[in-house]
């Protein structure tokens, strides 16, 4: 009678496999890998089918579950969607190779040559939730990049996760490469996170994709290196200078395009002298989005929701906004220092000098003049695909894609140096 293995025993097993085939990966050029992701991609194509009647269980189970509809949102997959997964796992085989390339060069005083160049940053456990799309993206990069990757995705995707999964690893097989390099772990249990948070030398880094509590967890868990990201707690601070069909035009984006997404707009800024904030304020409510203002905002429009205290520090991930108006400029970068959450936050302006004020003094991952928060995403900085938005300030921050999973080391070439 077979035994079952301990958690930490269990991510030990795969994360030993994960260092073999990534040993291996690390030996084949670029273009074998890139082959190996058109592959992947041809079998999502080829699984769609499979993969579209494995997440309509998922949705019938989360939507039983009581799941909102920007979260049954962040999970569905249909034929559009699927067919954007493989179109951006060939968007990552296409990308230029990191790993090799030389950062810099220099001659020491010795003598010696001495150049740093990318390589890979060996296994990577990716922990997300709900969005099934992360398993194709996070592998595609990890991949490309000559990592493993040890894929731990949420109960309410488990079964599109494991069609995404098969597919993507039976293309790398064909094309040649180590199925190992993408391992999934295919069991719900939560003492698998535990197991991999406390594999230290067994992971290399992980990357938690979902809400706060999953990130709080790993943070305060882990003893492996973390990449991760905080809220979404993204601002679009209106100037007065603003072009009201632009503003109302980027406010309605950044909210409403797509509520469940991290890039999604949170709060509201509007510059107190701006003469159209109610006009804006009112194509927000009727675009079907729950607006609650502070005392200001209320005066303008009447029967407006209030805006409490903990609005203004949270991600809703939903078709909820809170609205202030402040003091000019001055009065955002107030703002946006006090609440937010390093991530992404726009402004939209005609004054130039104001904007690149903005652009300098919000410490966030990504600042944007002009242009919807919605914009958030690796595929639309052309990264292909992106393993998480990054909000902290070491190794990498913003979209992290094919860069931002390397490291490096130093070479030396010496001439039979020795050290006095």
């Amino acid at each position: 009678m077979a035994t079952m293995m301990m958690p930490d025993d269990e991510i030990a097993a795969m994360a030993a496999r994960a260092r073999t085939a990534a040993g291996l990966l690390s030996q084949m050029p670029s273009s074998t890998r890139a082959a190996g992701l058109r592959a992947a991609a041809t079998a999502l194509r080829a699984a769609k089918a499979a993969i579209v009647t494995a997440n309509a269980e998922d949705m019938d189970r989360a939507a039983a579950r009581g799941l909102s509809g920007a979260m049954l949102d962040r999970l569905r997959l249909d034929p559009e969607r699927l067919a954007a997964m493989a179109a951006g796992v060939e968007a990552v085989a296409a990308l230029d190779d990191p790993v090799g390339q030389v950062i810099d060069q220099r001659t020491a005083p010795s003598g010696i040559a001495l150049s740093r160049i990318r390589v890979p940053i060996g296994v990577i456990g990716i922990i997300y939730e709900s969005r099934p799309n992360v398993t194709a993206d996070a592998a595609a990069l990890c991949v490309m990049s000559g990592n493993a990757a040890i894929l731990r995705g949420g109960s309410e995707a488990a079964a599109s996760n494991a069609a995404i999964h098969t597919a993507f690893v039976a293309g790398l097989a064909q094309a040649g490469l180590p199925p190992d390099v993408v391992q999934r772990v295919a069991t719900t249990d939560r003492a698998l996170v535990g197991a991999m948070l406390s594999a230290a030398g067994a992971i290399d880094m992980i990357v938690p994709r979902g809400g706060k509590s999953l990130v709080a967890r790993v943070q305060a868990d882990a003893r492996v290196p973390v990449l991760a990201h905080l809220d979404g707690i993204n601002h679009v601070y209106v100037d007065g200078s603003a072009d009201p069909a632009m503003a109302t035009a980027i406010v309605v984006n950044a909210k409403m395009r797509r509520t469940g997404i991290c890039g999604a707009m949170e709060t509201l800024l509007i510059d107190r002298d701006w003469p159209h904030a109610a006009t804006l304020i009112a194509a927000l409510a009727a675009s079907g989005c729950d607006v609650r203002g502070d005392a200001a905002a209320r005066a303008l429009v009447p029967g407006m929701g209030e805006a409490l205290p903990q609005d203004w520090d949270t991600e809703y991930l939903d078709a909820i906004a809170a609205v202030a108006l402040v003091d000019g400029v001055a009065g955002a970068l107030a703002h946006i220092a006090a609440h937010g959450s390093h991530h992404t936050d726009a402004i939209v302006a005609s004054d130039a000098a104001v904007a690149e004020r903005f652009l300098a003094q919000v410490d966030s991952a990504i600042v944007l003049w002009n242009a919807s928060t919605q914009f958030a995403d690796g595929g639309e900085f052309g990264l292909g695909a992106e393993i998480g938005i990054a909000t902290g300030r070491l190794h990498a921050r913003g979209p992290v894609a094919l860069e931002g999973l390397t490291t490096y080391k130093w070479i030396g070439r010496g001439t039979g140096q020795v050290r006095a």
